[in-house]
This record gives C-alpha cells, sequence and structure tokens, in this order.
C-alpha cells in the first residue's frame, strides 16, 4: 500500500503506510518496510534507478566528471573513473544497483527534471560502514544543474528522517 506523507512546502513523497516492525541489525530495511519509490519537488522528481536510465544516465555524470568528484560525499576519488566507462559497463552497474533495490540491500534513485525527464542526477542510499551511522547518503547532479545540489541534498535528508526507517544518517561532508 502506498501513502503521500505531508511534507513541508514543495515535497511529495510515496511512501508506505503502517508502522514500522524491529530491524534485526543484518538487515538494512525491516522486513515489513515498504520503501519509498518516488520524491517529488518543483525542481526535481526521483525514481528508482534502473537499466532503462543507462544511456541518459552515463551521458549525465560523463559530462560532468570534474564536478561530481568536488561534490561532498565523493571525497575517496574513486567516482566517477576520470576516463569515463563503456556504456555496457554503466549498464551492469544500473543492473547491480536496480538488484540491490530488489533485495532491499540498497535504494539508487535516478534525479529526473519534472518537466522532461531529463536525468540531472543520482541519490544513493547505502548501508553505512561506520558504526555510529545505519545508512549512508550521496549525492550528485550534473555539473550544468550544480544550483539542485543543495536543495537536493536537504529534501534528501527530510525523506530519509521522515519515510525511511533509519535514524543515523551519514550525509557524508554535509
Amino acid at each position: 500500500m502506498r501513502a503521500t506523507y505531508a511534507v513541508p512546502q514543495r515535497f511529495t513523497i510515496a511512501a508506505r503506510a503502517g508502522s514500522v516492525p524491529f530491524m534485526p541489525s543484518a538487515a538494512f530495511v525491516p522486513p515489513g518496510f515498504v520503501p519509498p519509490t518516488s520524491l517529488v519537488t518543483d525542481r526535481f522528481r526521483l525514481e528508482p534507478l534502473g537499466p532503462r536510465h543507462n544511456a541518459a544516465d552515463h551521458a549525465a555524470w560523463t559530462s560532468s566528471i570534474g564536478h561530481i568528484r568536488a561534490t561532498p560525499g565523493y571525497p575517496d576519488g574513486t567516482w566517477p573513473p576520470l576516463d569515463g566507462m563503456p556504456l555496457d559497463r554503466n549498464l551492469a552497474d544500473l543492473r547491480r544497483h536496480a538488484d540491490d533495490f530488489a533485495k532491499r540491500t540498497g535504494f539508487t534513485f535516478t534525479v529526473l527534471d519534472p518537466a522532461d525527464g531529463d536525468v540531472m542526477g543520482c541519490v544513493y542510499l547505502y548501508p553505512s560502514k561506520a558504526a555510529e551511522y545505519d545508512v549512508t547518503i550521496q549525492s550528485w547532479v550534473r555539473a550544468d544543474r550544480a544550483a539542485l545540489d543543495v536543495p537536493l541534498a536537504e529534501a534528501v535528508a527530510h525523506w530519509v528522517a521522515t519515510a525511511w526507517p533509519w535514524h543515523r544518517p551519514d550525509r557524508r561532508g554535509r
């Protein structure tokens, strides 16, 4: 069952209904939790990233490698690769992200322009490697959409706090 949660001003969240059951330490999300599948604002829309986004996702990040590497949350300098990657390897990554979503071990969303569906960035929600956090939140936007970086990060932080089961997010330098 889907419900829409009331959130500040311009945000609309498609989420689950009901209470959140106890989450065993081994599970990223509780067994009964239905992950939200969208976040809609007047400036962007999130939907689960999958193989159908391959060409547009590849074009988005390969056009903005330097910008993404300078974005808070990408301090290790390993992604995106400086030389890019072939489209088929990007497709394999998108399939892995879709598989993680289906298995509930990680949740990756493409950031779309609400007007035309253009891919503008990406959001990642994955288990934290640090014991003091239960989720790591990372996001990026294309260089030509840099003005959306902070609004996206803030909207996602609010979304995680209100529609997801985690209480200790690592926002990776934000």
